[in-house]
């Protein structure tokens, strides 16, 4: 059986994410290792800022390896033992960019070896600058917001190496800037350990996740036919992962219904969004005076119910008072999908749960086709005509003689 694609371009951004480490990791044990031999500050500075995204990344991976565990203690997770694990590292990394500095402002001068440590801080500028540009382009192309802010890191540290590369140039013409080079670094060791310092607190402090991601995941479940709105969505993250937490108001009075509803929302939020490990969704029944019927017509002047429901021309959508069973409202919709020779049940029943969002649908009889089917998978009640159920209750259903 052929892979399918996406799951092709999930394994190819995972690939280049593990190049990624490598190359970052390849990078800080040559940087440090040429400038501990050419005696340059600077590139030792570099080094440990590119160390910086590899511990980031192992604190990364040893949080998952935890969090992958299960105890009853922790029913939510173990997923901030990452977050634990890269509060450690960005102190490690703040405490690393203290020592350059004071070393690099205070520490004694001397002019490093440029013959080894130039052409290592020139090779490590094209990789990271090279390689960045390349990540960002594929992150794009992928779709993954990972792979983009990880280019976007490479080409950060191409910059700190830029400085290096400079101060090196500066060193052959006797000028002494590899020390002031590297002050200029450990402002970038710095920011790297304080994005990593921030992000840890926030998990640990259970921020919310962020307000698009957050807009979308409304979006998606309010997309649904049952769905009237979100009443409340509480979020928080965990480890860079998610958990959500929502009230929903459905159209349905039907417990039965609605605890269908709530399970595949929950799978579809998951789904449609691979950083949330767990979703709740409570459904809540939206009571109103009114409820809206809508009957299929043949007519606008007609008042029987067209006998096939897809194939009918017009719908009749009454508003009615529930307490008084008076209609208080009428307008007639054009089926705009009459003639569809293909999948026109599943047409007419989705436009009338997007365009006429009815509680009751009156019909000559129950023949259980498509757009019947939908109705009925959103909660709407079917009613056939001039039975005594087509009469309005307080609960949302009907009322019977």
């Amino acid at each position: 059986m052929p892979e399918k694609k996406p799951d092709r371009e999930i394994i190819y951004a995972r690939k280049r994410a593990a190049i990624s480490v490598a190359l970052n990791i390849f990078l800080a044990v040559g940087k440090g290792t040429a400038g501990y031999i050419s005696g340059s500050t600077a590139l030792v500075s570099d080094a440990v800022h590119s160390a910086s995204d590899v511990i980031a990344s192992g604190a990364a991976w040893i949080g998952l390896w935890v969090a992958s565990r299960k105890h009853p203690s922790f029913p939510y997770g173990l997923y901030k033992a990452e977050t634990v694990a890269t509060l450690v590292s960005s102190i490690a990394i703040l405490l690393a960019a203290y020592e350059i500095g004071k070393q690099a402002v205070f520490g004694c001068a001397s002019m490093p070896d440029t013959r080894i440590a130039l052409p290592t801080a020139l090779a490590s500028l094209i990789i990271s600058a090279g390689f960045g540009y390349y990540q960002v382009r594929a992150g794009k192309k992928l779709n993954s917001p990972a792979l983009v802010a990880d280019g976007k890191d490479y080409i950060s540290d191409s910059m700190s190496t830029a400085v290096v590369f400079a101060g090196l140039v500066g060193s052959m013409f006797g000028m002494m800037l590899d020390r002031w080079a590297a002050a200029i670094v450990s402002l970038f060791v710095f920011r790297a350990g304080s994005q990593l310092l921030i992000t840890a607190l926030k998990d640990l402090l259970d921020a919310s996740i962020d307000r698009e991601t957050e807009r979308e995941i409304i979006r998606l479940v309010e997309s649904h036919p049952a769905v009237s709105r979100v009443k409340q969505c509480l979020s928080r993250t965990a480890g860079g992962r998610f958990i959500i937490d929502m009230d929903i108001l459905l159209r349905t009075p039907s417990h039965k219904v609605a605890d269908r509803i709530a399970d595949s929302l929950e799978l579809d939020i998951i789904k449609n969004f691979p950083r949330v490990v767990m979703a709740r969704v409570r459904p809540h029944f939206k009571e109103g005076s009114t409820l809206t019927r809508v009957t299929p017509v043949e007519s606008p002047e007609s008042d029987t119910p067209y006998p096939h429901m897809a194939k009918a021309p017009w719908f009749r959508v009454e508003t009615v008072d529930i307490d008084t069973g008076m209609v208080t409202d009428t307008k007639i919709l054009k089926n705009p999908h009459q003639e569809a020779e293909r999948k026109r049940g599943f047409l007419v029943g989705k436009w009338l749960l997007q365009t006429a969002e009815p509680d009751v649908m009156i019909l000559n009889q129950s023949h259980g086709g498509t757009a019947e089917e939908l109705l009925k998978e959103a909660g709407v009640r079917i009613v056939a005509s001039g039975h005594a159920d087509s009469r309005p209750s307080r609960a949302g259903g009907e009322q019977k003689s």
